[in-house]
């Protein structure tokens, strides 16, 4: 199995070979697998009449014929659209568009299944938020269903949000055999500024402004179709496609609606049609997602700022297939990789200011000219990545790379390697007497990058946001949230806390937070150790801090400590909480209870699919 690519950063060499060798084993089994279920023919011609007429029993007659013959492929389109989030409503069109594109080229294509999708920034802080990283795992279950009934010679991805595309990857890797390519629907236009919208939150939380006034800032915010505009999960989603080569070159952030988004995703159909076992140029999907290829996805993830809960769902990808990657392996790659980006919350701009300043293109180009990158991995176009160093372009109504060798278009969002925002990554994992945690440091102040102040210990961000409410956050304190792991209560994201530890630090009080629970791209300025492994539902060292503890968190050396004894620690009663079982029932809570139980450690991919890698 190929590792490291030739001419790349000793470290980046060193990191994946590692991998490939913790792998070896796993990863093999995975490629045997895929290869098993290969077929230079499309499999429709091996089944029985009656299993292959219900199969193609609502096509249309010409459909039909192609299908009975079995020589011409049949593209599977599993779609995550939905209308009622911004980012999934633009993809209701694109099956017609995709059926249209493949049907002039001679082929057909399905909508296979629908997976579900839901939107973090609808239910955060809310009793839904619970289901939020449960749902990848039923994701990727619901497209293994989709593609169960083994018509298709290819499949099309479509999705875009935070538990979405990780779903369907590990899905879409349990059939790797099968090539396939992700279909994006591109970011919403540009709102109110990030900036503005954050201080009004802020402003919100300290009373001085209302809920009507609230509201229409985040109506002006979150305006259109298309995914929201700041670098949080959904929009590191598609940087890290894009960069690892699963989906055509420069289509993560054109906004929907467009004539280049038009063409874009026909000439994703067509590539998919190409890519089969029956043209000339197979490329399975299994085989694209290797060592290399997630390096590369966290080489992305570090110069970008991208978000922490990449550090659980790229381990829960790499696993479904057959390969073990570990925090450790982030942290290593992140002393090498520069920051170069500063996106909001890492900075003021948002995705489409992003793009406009060179976008994907520029960032690729900048890696791979500092060795950064594996340049000759297997993407979906049947190139290296130096395909993506081409920008898309329409000239006379056709796609058209152009190659570029321009700089910066806006030096305050995009930099070269050799002029970085930061010499380091944005990702660091911390270590200590409290375990193991992942801190995003991309924006958080040099002054504020070690904070040593005295434990605030809560149940969820509710209990603190009526402290906050109440007044009783004064001084500088760490706020340790907890039972907020995958096996309490699924793990959910705890945004709602972050305008209110931003209102205390700006009032000039050192706080922190700490927690087992999530924060996405959007814990910005305010540095919080997160995803702490053991949690506290499991007996953790989390569960033993009292309130009063000395805890420190140190974003420049990765520690993180409870400054008590060994021996005093061991002489601690794990904290029990005092609402256990309220997160079992209602908004569907109770029919999650057995994943909820299955679900393994944060840097395990908090996942119920963690075995994948070795069955």
């Amino acid at each position: 199995m190929p590792t490291t690519s030739q001419s790349v950063h000793p470290e980046i060499a060193l990191v994946t070979e590692r991998i490939a060798r913790r792998s070896a084993s796993s990863r093999q089994r995975y490629l045997d697998h895929i290869g098993q279920a290969a077929d230079s023919k499309p499999r429709r011609r091996h089944m029985p009449c009656a299993n292959l007429a219900h199969g193609f029993a609502a096509c249309s007659t010409a459909e039909k014929s192609i299908l009975a013959a079995g020589e011409v492929p049949n593209i599977a389109i599993v779609t995550a659209y939905n209308d009622m989030l911004s980012a999934h409503q633009p993809l209701h069109d694109y099956p017609h568009k995709i059926k249209a594109a493949l049907g002039k080229a001679g082929a057909v294509a399905q909508v296979a299944g629908g997976v579900p999708a839901m939107c973090d920034g609808v239910t955060q802080g809310l009793a839904g938020m619970e289901l939020s990283l449960l749902s990848r795992d039923v994701i990727a279950l619901a497209t293994a269903v989709a593609l169960s009934h083994d018509m298709f010679d290819a499949a099309l991805y479509l999705g875009v949000c935070d538990k979405i595309v990780p779903g369907l990857l590990i899905g879409a890797l349990s059939f790797g055999h099968l090539p396939g390519l992700f279909v994006p629907a591109g970011p919403m236009t540009s709102g109110m500024p990030n900036e503005e919208k954050s201080k009004i939150r802020e402003l919100h939380m300290e009373g001085k402004v209302g809920r009507s006034e609230l509201l229409q800032s985040e109506s002006r915010s979150y305006h259109g179709p298309g995914t929201c505009t700041f670098y949080g999960t959904a929009n590191s989603n598609q940087m890290l496609l894009e960069i690892m080569g699963l989906m055509l070159p420069g289509a993560a952030f054109i906004n929907p609606g467009t004539p280049l988004r038009e063409k874009m995703t026909e000439a994703s159909a067509l590539r998919a049609l190409e890519i089969t076992a029956s043209r000339n140029a197979c490329l399975p999907l299994g085989e694209l997602v290797d060592a290399r290829t997630l390096v590369n996805a966290i080489v992305g993830l570090h110069a970008t700022g991208g978000s922490t809960n990449h550090t659980i769902h790229l381990i829960a990808v790499a696993r479904a297939a057959g390969i073990e990657l570990d925090w450790q392996d982030f942290a290593d790659l992140s002393r090498v990789v520069p920051l170069l980006c500063r996106i909001y919350p890492n900075g003021s701009a948002d995705v489409n200011q992003f793009q406009a300043a060179g976008g994907m293109p520029f960032l690729i180009r900048e890696l791979l000219r500092s060795k950064l990158l594996h340049a000759d991995v297997k993407t979906v176009v049947g190139e290296g990545l130096d395909a993506y160093t081409r920008e898309p372009e329409l000239e006379h109504g056709e796609i058209v790379w152009q190659a570029s060798d321009a700089g910066s278009r806006d030096p305050s969002i995009l930099r070269p390697a050799s002029q970085p925002f930061s010499p380091q990554g944005g990702l660091m994992v911390l270590e200590g007497n409290l375990g193991r945690a992942v801190i995003k440091i991309s924006s958080v102040p040099e002054n504020r990058k070690i904070i040593e102040a005295p434990a605030i210990c809560f149940e969820d961000q509710a209990a603190l946001e009526l402290a906050f409410k109440a007044g009783a956050l004064n001084g500088d304190f760490v706020a340790v949230v907890r039972f907020q792991g995958p096996k309490a209560n699924g793990m959910p994201e705890l945004h709602k806390l972050s305008p209110i530890l931003a209102v205390l630090q700006a009032r000039g009080q050192r706080v922190a937070l700490l927690t087992d629970g999530r924060m996405s791209g959007a814990s910005g300025k305010i540095p919080a150790a997160i995803h702490v492994v053991p949690e506290a539902s499991e007996g953790g060292p989390i569960s033993l801090i009292r309130d009063g503890d000395i805890v420190r968190i140190d974003g420049e050396t990765g520690k993180f400590d409870v400054r008590l004894s060994a021996g005093v620690l061991r002489g601690r009663t794990p904290a029990i909480p005092a609402h256990a079982g309220a997160h079992s029932r209602g908004f569907g809570r109770e029919l999650f209870t057995p994943m909820r139980a299955s679900l393994s450690r944060a840097d395990q991919g908090a996942s119920i699919l963690g075995a994948l890698a070795a069955s």
